[in-house]
C-alpha cells in the first residue's frame, strides 16, 4: 500500500512511523510529508533514508491512506484534497472531532461505525482515548450518568518545544521566550492549563474530554467535567476518573468488564502495591486501568485510575490500528488495495 505520514518531522509523527514498522502495517511505498521548511530533510523508516515531500506533492501521489498529525488548519486545508483523490484520511488534530458528518474513532469501542464513504477519519484526544477505553464496557452494562475527571497529563503532548522547554529546566538553563511551550517552567511543577482557556473558563483540553466522550460512546446525556493537568512526566497521561451509574453495580462484575475489554490491561493489587504508572505505560499501546474501588460516598459510584502511553495509543497506534481496520474489513477505495 501506498501510506503517506504527514507532519512525520514532529514528535507524534515519529512515532507514528515507529508504531507502522512495528505493527508491520503492509506499505509498499512509503511517503515522507511536511510542511514546506521540512521539505528536503531526511527521516528514516525501517531502515531506508526517505527524503521529505510536500503537500503538493503528496497530494499528487495519490496514496491509499494519509495519516495526519500536522496540526488542526493543516488538516483543515489539506485533508479535503487528499480525500478528493480517494485518499483515507485519518486525523490526529482537533480539526474534524465534533463534525458531525465524521466519525470520531477507538477502534475497540466503535470503530464499527465506519463505512466505505469514510474519506476523512478523526482520530481523538489522547485523554479522551484511554478515558473511553475503560468507560465503555462500563456504560454498555450500567449507563453511565456523570464522570469527573482530573488528568495529569505528560508535557510530551504539546509537542517539540514543550519538551526542549523541559529539558532546558532539568538541566538548569532558564529557556528564552521564544523557547517557552508555556507560561511558566514545567519541570518540578503542575500546570492546571492544558490548551488555552475558553469562555466557560475550562481549557479546551477539558471540554474535548466533554464533547469527545459523548461522541465516541453514541451519547450526549452523559455529564462530563474535566481539570486537566501538565505534569512534568515522560512515559503518558494518567487520569483520576470518578463514574457515576444510572443503575447499581457489582464490584466483581465491573472488574471483569474491565477485564474483559480488548486493549485494556487491569493492574489492580494494592496490598502488592500495583498499580497503573507512567513509567510502566510508556511505550506500550495498552491502556492500563487500576485503583478499582466503590465511591463510598454516592450510591453507584465508581473510582479509576487510568495510564496509558499518549503518543502511542493516546495518538499514533490509535490512528494506525484505525487503517488497520479499514483495510481488514475492505473499507478503503478498492483501486487502492493491492496485492
Amino acid at each position: 500500500m501506498k501510506v503517506a505520514v504527514v507532519g512525520v518531522t514532529g514528535l507524534v509523527g515519529g512515532v507514528m512511523c515507529k508504531v507502522l514498522e512495528e505493527r508491520n502495517f503492509p506499505v509498499g511505498t512509503f511517503l515522507a510529508v511536511a510542511s514546506a521548511r521540512s521539505v528536503g530533510k531526511e527521516v528514516k523508516f525501517r531502515g531506508e533514508s526517505y527524503t521529505v515531500i510536500g503537500m503538493e506533492e503528496a497530494v499528487a501521489e495519490k496514496p491509499d491512506i494519509a495519516i495526519f498529525s500536522a496540526g488542526g488548519g493543516t488538516s483543515l486545508e489539506w485533508a479535503p484534497r487528499f480525500a478528493e483523490t480517494g485518499t483515507a484520511v485519518i486525523d490526529n488534530s482537533s480539526a474534524w472531532r465534533m463534525d458531525p458528518t465524521k466519525k470520531l474513532v477507538v477502534p475497540e469501542v466503535n470503530a464499527h461505525v465506519l463505512t466505505k464513504e469514510d474519506k476523512i477519519i478523526a482520530n481523538p484526544n489522547c485523554s479522551t482515548i484511554q478515558m473511553v477505553m475503560a468507560l465503555a464496557p462500563l456504560h454498555r452494562a450500567y449507563q453511565i450518568k456523570r464522570v469527573v475527571v482530573s488528568t495529569y497529563q505528560s508535557f510530551t503532548g504539546t509537542g517539540m518545544k514543550a519538551v526542549k522547554q523541559y529539558q532546558l529546566e532539568r538541566k538548569g538553563f532558564e529557556p528564552k521566550p521564544d523557547e517557552m511551550a508555556y507560561h511558566y517552567p514545567i519541570f518540578e511543577n503542575c500546570l492546571p492549563q492544558c490548551d488555552v482557556f475558553l469562555d466557560n473558563d475550562y481549557t479546551k483540553e477539558e471540554m474535548k474530554l466533554v464533547h469527545e466522550t459523548r461522541k465516541i460512546l453514541g451519547d450526549d446525556s452523559i455529564g462530563v467535567t474535566a481539570t486537566a493537568v501538565r505534569v512534568p512526566v515522560h512515559g503518558g497521561h494518567s487520569e483520576s476518573v470518578n463514574v457515576e451509574f444510572a443503575r447499581p453495580f457489582d464490584l466483581a462484575e465491573a472488574r471483569r468488564l474491565l477485564e474483559g475489554m480488548p486493549g485494556l490491561v487491569v493492574l489492580d493489587d494494592p496490598k502488592n502495591f500495583k498499580y497503573p504508572m507512567p513509567l510502566l505505560a510508556k511505550n506500550r499501546d495498552e491502556v492500563f486501568v487500576g485503583r478499582i474501588r466503590r465511591d463510598e460516598s454516592a450510591p453507584n459510584g465508581l473510582n479509576l485510575w487510568i495510564v496509558a502511553d499518549n503518543l502511542r495509543k493516546g495518538a499514533a497506534t490509535n490512528a494506525i490500528q484505525i487503517a488497520e481496520y479499514l483495510l481488514e474489513h475492505e473499507l478503503l477505495a478498492p483501486k487502492r488495495v493491492t496485492a
